[in-house]
């Protein structure tokens, strides 16, 4: 297959469908487009202007903003003034913002939308030059807007070679400070090339953006399937306006984590119970009028791909989805591997697996279950540190994934735990809490799960409530979570079996360190805060117990 860079796909949408919508910004409630060709010419004058800055060729230019249509733009602007694009979660704490930078030695820092920037700045060293988004005026700052206004468009097709450096993707830090993922033109044109005809994606898909671009999933689908595609991007203005944006948009193709699809459900259910809804399920003609409005409801009525990814979904919510017409295609991959690795096909789907391999990818486990992976998109290694990367890989150029699992004779692959999150019980037997947390968060009731049990007779279950978890009462909730763990230890061996349930009074946040970027719980910065209290509470009497 011959591979094209990003840059040659804006050149061919530019000159082909000039006058196609794009992208489409929700702002004030108005729909803002930008027509591939008003899209380019935007792209080239702040390539024409970063140019004109004089920054050493390849530098690390960084992008902190959540999802937006110039979020698109300043990303391909980067990338035609011969750049490399240093991305950031839009809710990062000052610390990491500074350590970050100061890591990459980032001359040059766009900001666009960001809940609260002020408490965010002080991680910007002084010397950075800062340049603001469209849409988002920091006074401090000079405006998109006003730059490309001084400058005009950049005339040549500018091509990058694939061997070049195009980004360098920092990881959300579960195991530890952020690493810096670097990533070749090649890996990117490689993954969606490839993607693009295995899953059926055509120049007539609508995405919807959300999830941070930030994250390598969002990237390599919306930002990659978009100009690979010639498709259009819909983006969501605010978590508030998320479902009527969503409605409004009604993709083509989706992509939800663990988190979006137990709050989608819990809407659901918010308008019915889940025995009226199960009645009207069983109705002939009324159960497809129901199944469709829901959908509609959502914005997924036209929705032909549906997927999951980013942390596991439980199963059980797979399947309550399901039974409502919404078939998700679980994935899995990371930033490692350039979002390349599993998928899902839509006619393909076995619950509880992630997919088989992606076209080109070898995947294979070792004599621990941990998941190798080798194709063409692996990272280049992480920036300056030589010793991790070449750790990362085993010695015939298999990427070592972290993640344990379990290959069945079709192909597919199923995730069973982390390599480096076991832990050994008192009785000197080794826990995986991975799948006993999944079975746990298939429970609406809970929004987080952590399992830890290092020393302690029998593991315990620490957990956070979601909001209906929280609306109920404590001896209402108190049951179920008995109920919960008598049906969930009936699945688990001997040694495996819960002590307890942890109901902790503390909320999990990103802001607090308790949850990456990504949603994902940070074990190592949770177990901290706790270990000294998890003997007290194995001995405690009772099933569940409520620490406040």
């Amino acid at each position: 297959m011959e591979y094209k860079s990003p840059l040659d796909m804006l050149y061919r949408w530019e000159e082909n469908h000039p006058d196609k919508v794009y992208l489409r910004q929700p702002i004030d409630d108005v729909w803002h487009t930008w027509t591939w060709k008003q899209a380019a010419e935007e792209v080239r004058r702040m390539a024409t202007a970063l140019i004109a800055m004089n920054l050493p060729l390849h530098s690390n230019i960084v992008l902190i903003s959540k999802n937006c249509a110039h979020w698109i733009m300043c990303d391909l602007a980067i990338m035609m003034s011969g750049h490399i694009s240093v991305p950031l979660y839009p809710n990062l704490a000052e610390d990491t913002i500074r350590q970050i930078l100061e890591h990459c030695n980032a001359p040059l820092l766009f900001v666009g939308k960001l809940d609260d920037w002020p408490a965010m700045k002080a991680g910007v060293p002084e010397e950075i030059k800062c340049i603001s988004l469209p849409f988002c005026p920091y006074e401090r700052y000079e405006n998109w807007n006003d730059i490309i206004a001084k400058y005009p468009p950049l005339k040549e097709n500018i091509s990058r070679n694939l061997e070049e450096i195009v980004t360098i993707i920092y990881t959300s830090g579960t195991t530890g400070l952020p690493k810096g993922v670097i990533h070749k033109y090649y890996n990117f044109s490689f993954a969606i090339s490839n993607a693009i005809p295995y899953l059926g994606f055509t120049n007539n898909d609508r995405f919807f953006s959300y999830l941070p671009l930030s994250h390598i999933a969002e990237r390599i689908l919306v930002e990659m399937g978009s100009l690979y595609t010639g498709g259009e991007v819909y983006f969501a203005e605010s978590l508030k306006k998320f479902s009527k944006n969503l409605a409004e948009a009604q993709p083509t193709i989706f992509l939800g984590v663990h988190r979006i699809w137990s709050k989608f459900q819990e809407g659901i259910l918010k308008n019915s119970s889940q025995k009226k809804l199960n009645i009207l399920l069983k109705i002939p003609v009324i159960s497809g009028l129901v199944r469709q409005k829901i959908k509609r409801g959502l914005g997924l009525a036209k929705a032909i791909n549906i997927f999951t990814g980013a942390s596991p979904t439980p199963v059980a919510l797979i399947k309550w989805f399901e039974a409502i017409g919404i078939k998700i295609q679980e994935a899995y991959a990371m930033t490692e591997n350039c979002c390349y690795s599993h998928v899902t096909q839509n006619k393909m789907i076995k619950i509880g697996f992630v997919g088989q391999a992606l076209p080109e990818c070898e995947a294979k486990l070792d004599h621990n279950d941990e998941i190798l992976i080798r194709h063409e998109a692996l990272m280049v290694g992480y920036y300056k540190e030589h010793l991790t990367t070449n750790e990362s890989f085993t010695t015939d150029g298999f990427l070592r994934t972290g993640d344990q699992g379990l290959i069945d004779e079709e192909g597919y692959l199923q995730i069973t735990g982390r390599v480096k999150d076991l832990f050994k019980t008192g009785k000197g037997k080794y826990v995986a809490p991975s799948p006993i947390e999944m079975k746990m968060s298939a429970y609406s009731d809970l929004e987080f799960v952590c399992i830890v049990g290092t020393g302690l007779q029998q593991p315990i279950a620490m957990v956070t409530l979601s909001e209906s978890g929280k609306r109920k009462a404590k001896k209402e909730l108190e049951f179920a979570l008995e109920q919960m763990l008598i049906t969930i230890n009936a699945t688990l061996d001997a040694h495996e079996k819960l002590a307890k349930v942890v109901v902790l009074d503390d909320e999990w946040t990103v802001e607090n360190g308790m949850l990456t970027p990504s949603f994902k719980i940070k074990r190592h910065n949770i177990e901290k805060k706790y270990a000294g209290r998890y003997e007290k509470w194995h001995d405690e009497k009772g099933m569940v117990v409520f620490e406040s």
